[in-house]
């Protein structure tokens, strides 16, 4: 690592430079607060933020940018909030998030040459039309980042950084001319996103978007690969230095995912140089950020996979994988245009959305398949006679739930985003804010601790309806008393089959609750034209639900959590990881697409020699060719993280994977620290 990089990086670890913020909240202006039209109010509170932010450079900054500003003030007073939301479905806040903007197009426009579109668009209406003032939201935007630009060019200036000054003087007004100057105009966006309110801003498909600049600066022989590599360090810890202001569950989730690889509009595979130094430089830094995500497929080389699997050594929880065999057709088979299928990114943790050309909710709720299970057996298992009739009873709740869950979306209230709309493909072209719609408004459901469902469903087939062990009311009366009086119940049910050893018995049950996910949902619109999407995430929900369940047939007790994502059950034997990966390529992924990771925790002293990492890396390729869609593995040490929990001061920068995104493990909540210790460590 450069010296100049390094000193960057000592900033950041050690957070001094947060005593630069402003102590006090910001206020708005009451010119602000009384502007009745929300898009242009969004649009006159960025830019009185970026008024009121002060530009901070240091000495060794080439990109640099950091929040004074520490929090966003609301773009709705308390009793108009109550008015606005009075019988409407809000989500995160009512603020645009967890979407993808088309960084192609704004960094071959440049921001002048969207005014001028503006311009243009603005005199087909009239001025007192919804439209224009929408269109002159986004041109107050503008503004707002060109005086930001202003602001650093002239700290550059005085500081005497002219590579800063020079590259402000073109971007993010016109295109960039080179790599540096690309990402100088990239951390400006990032910034005015995260300054403008949107949550979870990913960073897309940053080794497609940026080689054009990059190879630019190659051909022309104006940047080594060194300089590039360093340039690229810079951008990734420049995004971490306000990382703590981001809004989310726990600290690091904030959503700023990168993709890599896959394939262009035409097929024809992504992966180049860029996506090389992009793996280097999160390998040296060991930070949360940017979360690294790799689309991969059977046609992948090898040493893609031993790259990524040097970073997940390295215990950041990523990268994470997904297949494109299948995510391109399930994709497709949803809708999407073929290009726009090709061109797919991650959401915030792993959500498939497009980048430009969609508004869509990914996480907007979540099935709790174990909430729907335990039900059902409390209401129906006395009165049912076999296990095909429990299943039904079963499927007949999916549906109805998913039905509810569908029709709590309706009249949905978004907050506008005028600044996010410019830099989506055509909202400048439709006269439309993002918050209202774009090509793809599709939501997508969680489904929350499938295996803990199919495990308890297969107890409940072996122990009441085969072997005849026990009666429905005696579970029940078991499952009621938390197991308390049962322990040898409680032993048998532990002895079930469980998902995660290749067993069809529980595998086949797995497979027919996915497929009644998919069913349900199949058919049923948004308001917005757009269709829900079953998924195999959990997000926050698999402690949010468990905390509140009752005992489970499979022998969890009450309040036990259950699995993070798309995972077996927490302590249970397994014959090995190559059985839970062929567990769980059985369901029909396709069907159940809008992501979720199979999450495999491994000791981390399975990397300690090349033959380890060796394998985990093969372990990968087979997880692909098997038809699997997303993986996600943590190298873990539980006596690390034991230690830890007792001694913070001696692993601050302690990094854990939590479900779709990493943070630092002593930032989190205890409960997530203690799901994180639970979880199965696979030494081979």
């Amino acid at each position: 690592m450069e010296e100049r990089v390094k000193k960057i990086y000592e900033r950041l670890q050690k957070r001094e430079y947060r005593n630069l913020r402003r102590v006090e909240d910001v206020a708005l202006s009451n010119d602000c607060k009384q502007i009745s039209d929300l898009a242009l109010r969004s649009a006159r509170r960025l830019y009185e933020l970026v008024a009121q932010e002060q530009a901070v450079l240091f000495e060794e900054d080439r990109i640099g940018m950091m929040r004074t500003i520490t929090s966003v003030p609301p773009l709705l007073q308390e009793e108009e909030q109550k008015a606005l939301y009075l019988g409407r479905f809000v989500f995160d806040s009512a603020q645009v998030g967890n979407i993808s903007s088309d960084y192609e197009g704004i960094l071959a426009d440049g921001f002048l040459k969207k005014r001028a579109l503006l311009s243009v668009q603005k005199e087909k209406y009239a001025t007192d039309s919804k439209q224009f003032k929408e269109l002159e939201a986004m041109n107050v935007c503008i503004d707002a980042i060109l005086l930001l630009a202003e602001k650093y060019r002239a700290e550059a200036e005085k500081m005497g950084n002219t590579r800063l000054a020079e590259a402000l003087k073109r971007v993010p007004m016109y295109a960039p001319n080179g790599y540096y100057e690309a990402l100088v105009m990239m951390r400006m966006i990032n910034f005015t996103l995260w300054l403008n309110a949107n949550k979870h801003n990913t960073l897309g498909r940053f080794d497609e978007y940026m080689y054009p600049y990059f190879l630019k600066d190659v051909e022309r022989g104006s940047i080594t690969r060194e300089e590039a590599l360093a340039l690229t360090q810079e951008f990734f810890i420049d995004l971490n230095f306000d990382a703590d202001l981001y809004p989310g569950v726990q600290q690091g989730d904030n959503g700023q995912s990168l993709v890599l690889g896959g394939v262009n509009a035409d097929g024809d595979p992504v992966w180049n140089e860029l996506s090389e130094l992009c793996l280097e430089a999160s390998l040296s830094l060991n930070l949360i950020d940017p979360k690294i995500n790799i689309r991969v497929s059977k046609e992948t080389p090898f040493s893609v996979y031993e790259k990524g699997t040097l970073l997940t050594k390295q215990g950041l929880g990523f990268p994470q994988y997904s297949n494109d065999d299948v995510v391109i057709p399930a994709l497709c088979k949803m809708g999407y245009d073929l290009c726009d299928a090709r061109n797919y990114v991650v959401a915030a943790c792993w959500e498939f959305i497009i980048p430009g050309v969609a508004y869509e909710i990914p996480n907007v709720d979540a099935l709790n398949y174990p909430g729907i299970v335990l039900d059902v057996i409390k209401e129906k298992l006395v009165g049912v006679h076999s296990f095909d009739e429990l299943l039904s009873e079963v499927k007949a709740r999916i549906q109805s739930v998913c039905f509810s869950l569908a029709e709590g979306t309706k009249n949905i209230f978004v907050e506008p985003s005028p600044f996010q709309s410019i830099v989506m493909t055509d909202c400048i072209e439709r006269a439309q804010d993002i918050s209202e719609g774009a090509k793809y408004n599709n939501y997508g459901f969680h489904g929350a601790g499938l295996s803990t469902a199919a495990d308890s469903l297969a107890a409940v087939k072996k122990l009441v309806f085969e072997e005849k062990a026990v009666t429905a009311q005696e579970l029940i009366c078991a499952l009621d008393n938390d197991f308390n009086g049962y322990g040898n119940l409680r032993a048998q049910c532990l002895a079930c089959p469980k998902m995660g050893n290749n067993d069809d018995f529980v595998d086949g049950i797995a497979v027919a609750l996915t497929d009644c996910f998919a069913d349900s949902l199949a058919g049923l619109k948004n308001e917005r034209g757009g269709i829900f999407r079953a998924g195999t995430g959990s997000a926050m929900y698999y402690i949010w639900y468990s905390e509140k369940l009752g005992a489970t047939p499979d022998g969890r007790k009450k309040g036990e959590p259950f699995s993070a994502n798309y995972s077996p059950s927490l302590n249970v034997k397994f014959d090995g990881v190559l059985s839970v990966i062929h567990s769980f390529t059985k369901p029909h992924l396709e069907r159940v697409c809008n992501g979720g990771p199979l999450t495999l925790e491994f000791h981390d002293t399975l990397f300690r020699n090349e033959e380890g990492t060796q394998k985990v890396a093969r372990l990968v390729k087979l997880f692909v060719e098997n038809g699997g869609h997303q993986l996600q593995l943590n190298a873990i040490n539980r006596e690390t993280l034991l230690d830890a929990q007792k001694h913070p001061e001696d692993h601050k920068n302690l990094i854990v994977r939590v479900w779709g995104w990493s943070g630092y493990f002593n930032e989190l909540d205890l409960e997530y620290q203690n799901h994180i210790i639970k979880r199965i460590e696979f030494l081979s």
